[in-house]
């Protein structure tokens, strides 16, 4: 069985974002058995460091191997699980190329906006940062026009983690003026193995507070 480490405790305005959400939704898509476990958040110990250099969540144990990073760790199951990642090379590439683009592209500009906002409460740097989502946005629109998927015409980890990059940004109240974007990221977050996930991550960091 897999076990997936995520924090013992989140503020409530972060509860139904951590990125263990992404492995527990790849698992209810796979139709795999998963257990948490927890690590602290306020107090990082040297044992969470040893398997995760930042100090940061989630972290996968696997048997006698543990890996971190959540789109590492969908590329793992990915190979592991047809439901997530098809097994032809055409489908395989154009998968591991539209989860890479919404790591490398999507997501930092999308953080940007978020630190500068809810962390930093930086209205200059949220300026700043706005204008490169918004154009980042407007190309990936028409991609999702033409697709009910993004890759391979068919779910995959990439729909797993374009719609969790997605999420991050209607939170932010900067999807709605998007309605392609939005419509994929409602259809995506539908499904019931998404339902599971998410109501465990909320009834996990609930039952912490």
């Amino acid at each position: 069985m897999y076990v997936i480490t995520t924090y013992d405790w989140v503020p409530g305005f972060a509860r139904g974002y951590v990125r263990d959400l992404r492995i527990r939704w790849a698992c209810e898509e796979a139709g795999q058995p998963y257990r948490i476990e927890t690590t602290s958040v306020r107090e990082k110990t040297a044992q969470h460091f040893a398997r995760q250099p930042f100090g940061q969540v989630p972290i996968l144990q696997d048997g006698e191997l543990s890996l971190f990073e959540s789109g590492a760790i969908l590329l793992y199951l990915g190979e592991r699980h047809e439901a997530l990642l098809p097994a032809d090379p055409q489908g395989r590439a154009e998968t591991q190329q539209w989860l890479v683009a919404a790591l490398n592209t999507l997501e930092p500009p999308v953080m940007a906006l978020a630190l500068a906002r809810m962390f930093d409460r930086d209205e200059h740097a949220a300026e700043l940062a706005l204008p490169r989502l918004v154009a980042r946005l407007e190309q990936l629109a028409p991609v999702l026009e033409r697709r009910d998927f993004v890759a391979a015409g068919r779910f995959t980890i990439a729909d797993i983690m374009l719609a969790e990059v997605l999420r991050i940004v209607d939170s932010l109240g900067e999807l709605a003026g998007h309605p392609v974007l939005l419509d994929y990221m409602r259809r995506m977050t539908a499904r019931p193995a998404f339902r599971r996930a998410h109501d465990a991550q909320l009834a996990h960091f609930e039952e912490a507070a």
